[in-house]
């Protein structure tokens, strides 16, 4: 009964989290500071609950492997953290010039690249699995350690930033439940084999996206008044959101045609298209050092990327896997 309840939210998302974000502003209207207090204090349990199962689900020992994959992981470093940064800035200075908040949203999409379904998307659009495992095992660890240092450049002086704070926020929000993940990850493999560890991985994806739910419900919650004091404005978030993701899948795409094979290719597009977004939401909400409408925009990127990932997926496997040209393709769902 748990499990089908956590598998069905896990499958369904990007409507989870539009019902949490529609939730969280309608009764952010409502509800009163002691109410408000109540949910700021089960913020940290609620982040455990997300990233901690997230964490057992990555292997970080794929590091070790990093020679044998070079290409697609340099590639993917350089698009991510050169590329990315950079496209941030230039789309937040034309979409945000009144709302520092709402451009720090946008910066962490940026810099905190690769998720779970990296590799998912990656195995079933028939890619190199094992680049794109390495590529988000060393993503995810260049992102915590630089993530500071970026945004105490980016971040506009309006906005008071220490990223002295966002380090220890670092420490709490991912350190800790990556390495509690990873020994856990290693007890459960002892115990049950390979094959058992892999009917436990769907649990933990649920339960990472139960945690997703409910603080997309606190952060609209906490900030539904000053997003709603302007609507319009925050509904405009979601242009560079779409701007931003065609872009990077787009330059992916080409760079993977150029220099890599066919399956790196797939894997690097996967690990640069796709995003954290669960452990940004996380260091959003939890940090005092960072504006907490910034998680406007991270919630929205919810509602794009698992599309955009399915989307690409298709295309890789029933366009050019079947060797149809797009028209093509559209003609035969028509």
């Amino acid at each position: 009964m748990i499990r089908n309840l956590l598998s069905g939210i896990k499958e369904n998302l990007i409507y989870v989290v539009v019902g949490s974000l529609a939730a969280g502003l309608a009764f952010g209207q409502i509800a009163g500071p002691g109410t408000k207090g109540l949910l700021k204090s089960a913020v940290v349990p609620i982040l455990f609950l997300m990233i901690y199962p997230m964490m057992i689900n990555i292997d970080l020992k794929e590091v070790v492997n990093v020679r044998g994959h070079a290409g697609p992981v340099g590639l993917s470093l350089l698009l991510n953290f050169g590329l990315a940064p950079l496209l941030a800035v230039g789309l937040s200075q034309v979409f945000f010039g009144g709302s520092a908040e709402y451009a720090v949203g946008l910066y962490f999409i940026a810099l905190i690249p690769t998720s779970g379904m990296t590799a998912a998307w990656t195995g079933l659009a028939d890619g190199d699995l094992e680049a794109a495992l390495v590529a988000m095992a060393v993503n995810l660890l260049v992102a915590v350690a630089v993530l500071p240092a970026y945004l105490s450049v980016l971040v506009p002086a309006s906005v008071s930033f220490d990223p002295g704070q966002l380090y220890r926020q670092l420490a709490q929000v991912v350190v800790v439940p990556m390495v509690a993940g990873n020994l856990t990850r290693r007890l459960l493999l002892r115990r049950y084999g390979t094959d058992g560890f892999k009917r436990l991985k769907p649990t933990f994806g649920g339960l990472s996206s139960l945690g997703v739910m409910l603080i997309v419900f606190v952060a609209m919650t906490m900030r539904s008044a000053q997003i709603l004091a302007d609507p319009v404005a925050s509904a405009t978030t979601v242009l560079p959101l779409v701007a931003f993701y065609a872009v990077i899948l787009g330059v992916g795409s080409l760079l993977g045609r150029l220099l890599l094979s066919t399956e790196q290719g797939v894997a690097l597009v996967y690990a640069t298209s796709m995003r954290n977004l669960s452990i940004a939401v996380a260091i959003v909400v939890a940090a005092d050092a960072v504006p907490s409408a910034a998680a406007l925009p991270i919630a929205l990127a919810y509602v794009i990327q698992p599309p955009l990932g399915a989307v690409y997926m298709h295309y890789r496997r029933d366009v050019v896997g079947e060797g149809l040209s797009v028209r093509e393709a559209v003609g035969q769902l028509v």
